[in-house]
Parts: C-alpha cells; structure tokens; sequence
C-alpha cells in the first residue's frame, strides 16, 4: 500500500500525501528507544515512529527487546504465538531473517520478543562478548532497512546495554511530569559508558518529550526545564496526550492504521520527518518541515 493509497483509506486530504513525501536515501540506521523510568511512552514512541517511518516508504525492521512484548502486540502479532523472537537470536544465535514477521502496515518488520528474553541476561553473564550478542544479530540483517528501531526494556541491564551497543544513536522518551526527569541522568551517564567502552560511534538522537498536556502548567514547566537545559538535544516535536494514541495498542494497530488524522498519528509523522531531515534523508523545504495540527 503507498502513501498515497494510505492517505485515501484514512480520508487525508491529498495536500498531506505531497507534505510528507521524501526522498529515499541509501543508508541503514539503528537507533534504540530507552529509558529506565516506565511509563514514559518508550513502546509507544517505538512503534508509532516505526509506523512513520514505514509509511513514508522508507524499510523499517521493529525489533521488541521487552519481555514484556508490548511493541509485538502493538503491532498486531500476539506474542503467545510467537515461537522464535530476539531473544533466540541472541542465545541460540539463530538468523534473524528466519523470524522476520511482515506487519500490517506497508515496509514495516517486526522481531518479536517472548517473556522467555528475561531469562537472557542471566543466560548471556557467561558469555564472551556478551554486551555485543544484539549486535551480532543486528549486523546481520541492517543492510536489508533503512531504519532498524530496537525497543529496549525498562531498565539499564545486559539486554538494554547490548541495544546501546548496538545502535548508531539513541531517543530518550522523556514524560511532562516532574518524576520522570528522575533518572535521566543515570541514563545519560550509561549511554557515556557505552560510548567509553562498548561503542564510541553512539550518538543521542533525541530527548523527546511525550504526554503533554497543555492545559498543565507542570508540563509547561517540564518542557521548559528540559529545552533550557538539553537546548538543541531536544526534538522540536512533542507528543500530546491523545485518547486515540491510548487505545489504538488495544487493537492491535499503530496509530497511523487506527487513527491517521489523530493529534498522536500527525505527532509521530512529524517526528519522523524530523529525523529524517536531521539525518539529510529528505529534500522537504523549510517551510513543509512539519505537518500543523
């Protein structure tokens, strides 16, 4: 299905399809979505800027490395099903291309997780090398994507580590509430380590700030805290709270194939157009950057 035939079944206006076409560039880039704190819209943001991506025709592979499998089902694949995932991958050290799995939405891919993956951490202590097995796995198959997103657990372990070792940048998903700038600093402070040790070339792709509320002054407080400290690490796009971004992982569907015309649907588009203009992936003029709501 193209943009184009997306735009019809969704009821957008045409003047959409021609904002957010792009120009497709040659190039694989992994980034990892983490952070420690739950509930801040990791999964959320994994696979509705997939889903973007995806839909502006550039391959992108979705790889689930949360037991809890959350961005498996957000996609539409129940993980009870599921009888490879990652975390075969990385344990048995099976090729990723045997457990690929097509989604619903056009050029979007999807390794799926397994509750099975809280035991890797324990499997991999022993193991030579054991913050690069996602790496592995991932080398293997990036030249097939444009884009590879690794949606990490909540937590700083062995399985998240690897991701970060893994990727080229990271997003740091961070919610407009005062606790969760909590911990933001142990997570800036791991990413350094990985960088020291494990992968020099990792990079932060981006804070970005997520259920925001505008009626509330703390989250107008956060934002500020946030671009006042973080300046030019912060994305331009902030995603709103959105009833429709809320329930759309309860059928099984991104926000794009629920809902395309939702505040949370034009957020992400806008996030991906955002990256792809940082990462000169797109020719959209200055003035068609962002999609107003």
């Amino acid at each position: 299905m193209t943009l184009l035939l997306l735009c019809l079944v969704h009821h957008l206006p045409v003047e959409y399809e021609i904002q957010i076409a792009t120009v497709i560039v040659d190039m694989s880039k992994v980034i990892a979505i983490a952070n420690q704190k739950g509930g801040v819209g990791k999964t959320t943001t994994a696979i509705n800027l997939a889903a973007g991506l995806a839909v502006l025709e550039h391959k992108t592979l979705l790889i689930d490395a949360d037991p809890q499998a959350n961005a498996t089902s957000g996609v539409g694949v129940d993980p009870k099903h599921v009888k490879t995932s990652i975390y075969e991958c990385i344990i048995d050290e099976v090729p990723p291309r045997q457990i690929v799995i097509e989604t619903s939405t056009p050029h979007l891919h999807l390794i799926p997780a397994h509750i099975d993956l809280v035991g890797a951490e324990i499997e991999m202590i022993n193991l030579p090398n054991r913050e690069m097995m996602m790496r592995k796995v991932i080398d293997d198959i990036k030249e097939d994507y444009d884009f590879v997103l690794i949606d990490c657990s909540p937590s700083l372990g062995l399985v998240t580590v690897n991701a970060l070792t893994a990727a080229d940048s990271v997003i740091i998903p961070v919610q407009c509430e005062y606790f969760a700038l909590e911990g933001l600093g142990k997570l800036l402070n791991t990413i350094k380590i990985v960088q020291s040790r494990l992968n020099p070339k990792l990079e932060i792709e981006g804070i970005l700030l997520t259920m925001y509320d505008s009626r509330l002054r703390l989250a107008n407080q956060v934002v500020e805290e946030v671009r006042m400290h973080f300046q030019d690490m912060v994305f331009d796009t902030i995603v709103y709270r959105n009833i429709k971004l809320g329930e759309a992982p309860s059928f099984g569907e991104t926000i794009i194939m629920h809902d395309a015309q939702s505040r949370g649907s034009i957020n992400h588009l806008n996030l991906a157009r955002e990256i792809l203009q940082k990462n000169g992936m797109t020719k959209v003029s200055e003035k068609d950057k962002k999609i107003n709501i």
